[in-house]
């Protein structure tokens, strides 16, 4: 691990044990280094605040399509954009070149009224209405098309609004290859029943896929089906030019391997009782909060793969075929862009005596599908140290098991109300896949570079 004294400083008012610090961004350690700043934007814009700084998308992005170019593969980059809200981040993606994936009207209408063109969008919602549909022919967005009755309604769409349909086909991997099932797409044999050439006002641009996990070898599996289809859309007369794998690019939120590992052997060790997570919560159903290689090294790595026919690799394949790679990463591509701010209420002791630190939000609003954010936050003194405090961070729900980290936390130096506790890198999912306005709390705001500092995003100013 690489230690810097004053980042190391800074993750020191707070950690769990085993400690799982952060990696910060240069622009995360300037702001908290900064208690007055912090302070001014939770007097302004309420707590918890999401801070968004979209600078590092286009670094990450960068990695993808640099990784496909040394495989002679041409990358197709497509924000996630359920990943998070923010359109600045739309915007940060549009000017660097690349694309936006979006799961619902709303999603669409605010990227095309942000400018994105429509053939750099494509739709991958999971229920699609005609509403949705509609808006997705007459712009020119691509639809990620799950099957072939949803295929009939689209083109039923199209020949109403005397369209053209821009569509993908949804490959859903076949239990051959020994991969989980899954909601998304149909099989590719029941693509094959579908009389291509005679679909009205409809063109097949592509060929999309949507699989759980970050498995590289999963994704060539399933791209070993995607080609076969690929060509025999073509030979019905269908520009396909791309073959979509979706997101799970992964990422790493910490930088030692050894401190990952550490965690998961205290948290085997037996007899925790809750000297590590509340209740002894397992954490079954985590992130991988690291792991190697990410973005552009696990593409590399993919693209380097046999496919299962033994006609040569992933990258041999598209290339071969002149296909475009497209991919839609979120949390991957979000890496670095955000944190979150939330001021302390109060510290207290539950009715056995442990110890609680309330925070002025609510779970949701820290929250992904995994059990657990496993990063350690940081805290920004407001007052003077005191006495050493442990405890859990809880939230603003009347929920018993109200918990913003399942984690237990050290306070070497003490935490007191008016103190305020940062969550590192939040940007990708955390902040809003889950966020909800129970109890008629407001959502939280989101804050984003301007010309004069940091300044509310579009998404939450009035129209």
């Amino acid at each position: 691990m690489n230690h810097h004294p004053a980042r190391d400083r800074l993750r020191a008012g707070v950690h769990g044990r085993p400690p799982l610090p952060a990696r910060l961004e240069h622009w995360m350690f300037a702001l908290l280094s900064d208690p007055d700043a912090c302070e001014a934007l939770l007097a302004e814009h309420g707590s918890p605040v999401n801070v968004i700084e979209p600078g590092k998308l286009p670094r990450n992005a960068a990695e993808l399509v640099d990784a496909g170019a040394r495989h002679g593969v041409e990358v197709g980059v497509f924000f996630a954009r359920k990943a998070n809200k923010a359109l600045a981040l739309v915007r940060a993606a549009s000017d660097a070149g690349h694309g936006v994936d979006v799961a619902s009207e709303s999603e669409l209408r605010q990227v095309l009224d942000a400018g994105v063109p429509g053939e750099r969008v494509i739709l991958s919602a999971a229920i699609k209405p005609d509403a949705l549909l509609e808006l997705a022919v007459r712009s020119g967005t691509t639809v990620s098309v799950d099957g072939p009755a949803e295929l009939e309604r689209v083109a039923a769409v199209a020949s109403s609004a005397e369209a053209v349909a821009r569509v993908a086909p949804r490959v859903a991997p076949s239990p051959a290859t020994g991969l989980p099932p899954t909601r998304f797409g149909v099989l590719t044999s029941a693509w094959a029943q579908v009389d291509w050439a005679r679909v009205p006002a409809v063109q097949v641009v592509g060929v999309h896929a949507h699989l759980h996990g970050y498995a590289a070898a999963d994704r060539v599996a399933v791209l070993g089906e995607c080609l076969p289809l690929v060509d025999a859309l073509r030979a019905a007369g269908h520009p396909v030019g791309f073959v979509d794998l979706g997101g799970g690019v992964p990422m790493s939120y910490l930088d030692d391997r050894a401190v990952w590992h550490g965690f998961w052997a205290a948290m085997t060790s037996g007899n925790r009782d809750e000297a590590i997570t509340w209740k002894d919560h397992p954490l079954g159903t985590v992130y991988p909060y690291w792991q190697e290689p990410v973005r552009g090294g696990w593409l590399d790595g993919l693209l380097a793969l046999p496919l299962a026919d033994g006609s040569g690799t992933a990258a041999s394949g598209l290339a071969s075929r002149g296909l475009r790679l497209h991919l839609e990463p979120g949390r991957s591509l979000l890496d670095g862009c955000g944190l979150t701010l939330a001021r302390v209420a109060f510290t207290k002791e539950r009715s056995d005596g442990v110890g609680l630190v309330g925070l002025e939000m609510n779970r949701t609003q820290c929250r992904s599908t995994s059990d657990d954010f496993l990063v350690d936050p940081v805290l920004v003194r407001r007052g003077a140290a005191g006495d050493a405090y442990d405890g859990f961070l809880v939230g603003a729900y009347c929920i018993e098991d109200e918990l913003i980290l399942h984690r237990r936390m050290w306070f070497p130096e003490g935490v007191a109300a008016g103190d305020i506790i940062a969550l590192p890198n939040t940007g990708g999912y955390l902040m809003h896949i889950l966020e909800s306005a129970s109890h008629q709390i407001p959502l939280a705001r989101n804050v984003v570079p301007g010309p004069d500092g940091w300044e509310l995003d579009a998404i939450d100013r009035p129209a």
